[in-house]
């Protein structure tokens, strides 16, 4: 079988748990050794097998690197680590692509919005993939072969209910996914993503006025319609009450790779559809 990133490097961020470990495996079945990068020590354990099932079934290079990119030091001391586990004998050192993806949620009411989770929100959201991207910049290819896929969400358009502070870092990050796309077109592509409810725990976690207010947007997302037979008795009648289901993490991992391929090398600047068109953008 064909593995169209055969050797490429790829670092993904938030890769210990749900659409982080669905991305890493993903890319190391295409054949692209994966540094898997998490922030919390809680995480470790789940990196390291992540690691091993990796490195197992798909005979690839794998790293396991704790890295807190919501601060200065943490997106510089991941690159050193990538760098210093995978250059070459003579010192060459290439990243291939990078998938932002690590990220918080914390929605609230317009009054209940604090200074904290404002400046948390930007400084994981947005701040981190920004120095992130710039430590990866004197690394990234020279032949426009690199990619670079930042997950977004359908909340930066939707003006959902609680989401102030969490649809405006999605927002600022999509700016950016536009801005990098020309400032490095000699070097990558770089796309954004937007997915809607996808079936993590983060998602479990909002309120049931959240839950109420997007459920109209599900009714009418063509590809969330649970599906009897296909998907689980559980997921078909929790959909009786939400609209319908929720993606599933390789659903969303499979649009990632595909942007990462060859055959995505004329895309960038763009923000790709990653919802079952809960959202419609044009």
């Amino acid at each position: 079988m064909s593995r169209p990133l055969e050797g490429k490097l790829a670092i993904v961020t938030g890769a210990s748990r749900n659409i982080g470990v669905a991305i890493a495996t993903k890319l190391a079945s295409y054949g692209a050794n994966v540094v898997i990068a998490y922030t919390s020590p809680s995480s470790k354990t789940l990196a390291e097998s992540l690691s091993e099932a990796l490195s197992s079934t798909h005979n690839v290079k794998t790293l396991v690197a704790q890295a807190d990119l919501g601060t200065p030091e943490g997106p510089k001391q991941l690159l050193d680590a990538t760098k210093a586990a995978f250059s070459s004998a003579d010192g060459k050192f290439q990243l291939d692509i990078l998938i932002n993806n690590a990220g918080v949620a914390h929605n609230n009411l317009l009054p209940n919005v604090t200074i904290d989770d404002f400046e948390k929100s930007y400084r994981i959201n947005v701040l981190g993939p920004l120095l992130l991207t710039q430590a990866a910049e004197p690394y990234l290819p020279h032949d426009r072969s690199g990619r670079i896929v930042n997950l977004s969400s359908v909340s930066s358009s939707t003006g959902f209910i609680e989401q102030s502070v969490y649809g405006g870092t999605k927002a600022a990050l999509e700016a950016m996914t536009r801005t990098w796309s020309r400032e490095l077109s000699e070097r990558c592509t770089v796309n954004a993503i937007n997915p809607g409810p996808v079936l993590t725990p983060m998602y479990d976690r909002n309120s049931d006025d959240f839950k109420r207010e997007i459920k109209g947007w599900i009714d009418h997302a063509p590809l969330m319609r649970a599906r009897r037979g296909v998907d689980s008795d559980e997921i078909v009648k929790d959909a009786e009450t939400s609209g319908g289901r929720p993606a599933y993490c390789d659903e969303i991992a499979g649009i990632v790779a595909m942007l990462c391929g060859n055959d995505s090398a004329w895309c960038t600047g763009q923000v790709v559809c990653a919802n079952g068109g809960m959202l419609m953008l044009h």
